[in-house]
């Protein structure tokens, strides 16, 4: 695998978790969102990834990376809904209670989420020092060459 390869997988999993800590950061701002447009409370979101192969026509400085089956990225293919209940809270004075006073708020546990903020950050990091160290071995190398 070439340097061309290690940037551009290091970027697309950067480019990922970016994605994923935006989807985080908008499960914990609606937390107590207890009407949407859609109808109802908010429902938590999760972020779905795929490895997927270069494009045929890529090539990298070792030459055509999809002969290489390593050389695999990462993509978001969907962000899905949660599907479970919502928490039932009574408030019957809340303008958005029920008939028997209860209040629907979104099913988002905030320690989760952390967690989940914490492994996205990690994940960030670890693609950010891979492409970092590439750039490091590039420039080692053409020091060499000179």
């Amino acid at each position: 695998m070439g340097f061309d390869g290690m940037v551009q997988i290091s970027a697309g999993g950067m480019s990922a978790q970016r994605f994923r800590l935006n989807v985080i950061a908008s499960n914990l701002a609606n937390q107590n969102t207890t009407r949407t447009p859609e109808g109802g409370p908010y429902r938590r979101r999760d972020v779905v990834f795929q490895a997927t192969p270069p494009a045929p026509n890529e090539k990298t400085v070792g030459g055509p990376t999809n002969s290489n089956l390593h050389t695999m990225s990462v993509q978001v293919v969907e962000v899905i809904t949660d599907p479970s209940p919502p928490v039932m809270k009574y408030q019957p004075d809340h303008p958005d209670a029920d008939t028997d006073g209860y209040v629907a708020y979104p099913n988002i546990n905030t320690f989760e989420e952390m967690v989940n903020m914490l492994s996205a950050t990690r994940s960030y990091e670890a693609n950010a020092t891979i492409m970092k160290n590439a750039k490091e071995m590039a420039d080692k190398t053409i020091d060499l060459l000179k």
